[in-house]
């Protein structure tokens, strides 16, 4: 039986894709479209790595090409790609109650292709968001935790990151925050960095206060 943990953070700092969302139907199609439409080896098995951005995933395939021109066609692949988007367990209801200063959605994917998805998924708007297009280094490296964190006000080490994908549970670390990682779309093991595993944040409570957040879930780590 997996132990019970509560933990106090001033912010919490989502992923989307694999967190709040699933697109992985979609991310596969298109990027093994992609990878034929530009000749890459053994392209109807191609299997991106998840939680990259996508211009740093073009650039390892393609060096060669335009990055900008290859993300463009990626994003327009995928942002026509939208029918099988589903909403993660436990996740509406987590974020219609949070309130919306407290949280913050830090993704790899472009600002456009976000709210293309957001708006599939019928999810809301965040009032604070670093998306992939917004920085200059992608996860795994600190950057985007760190200017998530920066916006919601709070230092790193305030935040709790929940991420689905070991370049996201890195860059979480890497930034100074605790991790709780949610499996789907990788094993234990892979997550292993992380401070906590939960199966899906259907197992999270969640409690606001004025000081901040409280959370209780079944560690499986």
């Amino acid at each position: 039986m997996a132990e019970r943990i509560t933990v106090f953070a001033k912010g919490l700092l989502f992923d989307n894709d694999g967190v709040l969302i699933s697109s992985i139907g979609s991310v596969n199609r298109c990027w093994r479209q992609w990878a034929k439409m530009y000749g890459v080896p053994d392209a109807e098995n191609y299997n991106v790595p998840h939680g990259a951005r996508a211009i740093d995933t073009v650039k390892s395939l393609r060096p060669d090409i335009d990055p900008e021109e290859g993300l463009r066609v990626i994003e327009d692949l995928e942002m026509a790609d939208t029918d099988d988007i589903e909403v993660l367990p436990g996740v509406r209801h987590l974020l219609t109650t949070l309130p919306p200063e407290r949280w913050a959605i830090v993704t790899s994917c472009t600002s456009r292709l976000l709210e293309v998805r957001l708006e599939a998924a019928g999810l809301p708007w965040p009032e604070k968001l670093v998306a992939g297009d917004m920085v200059t280094n992608g996860k795994p490296h600190p950057e985007p935790y760190q200017r998530g964190a920066a916006l919601l006000g709070f230092a790193p080490e305030e935040c709790i990151v929940i991420e689905d994908a070991p370049a996201g549970v890195g860059a979480g670390k890497a930034a100074g925050a605790r991790v709780l990682a949610v499996l789907g779309t990788h094993t234990e093991e892979e997550l292993s960095q992380a401070d906590w595993i939960v199966p899906s944040l259907d197992e999270v409570q969640f409690t606001a206060s004025e000081d901040g957040l409280r959370l209780t879930f079944p560690s499986v780590k």
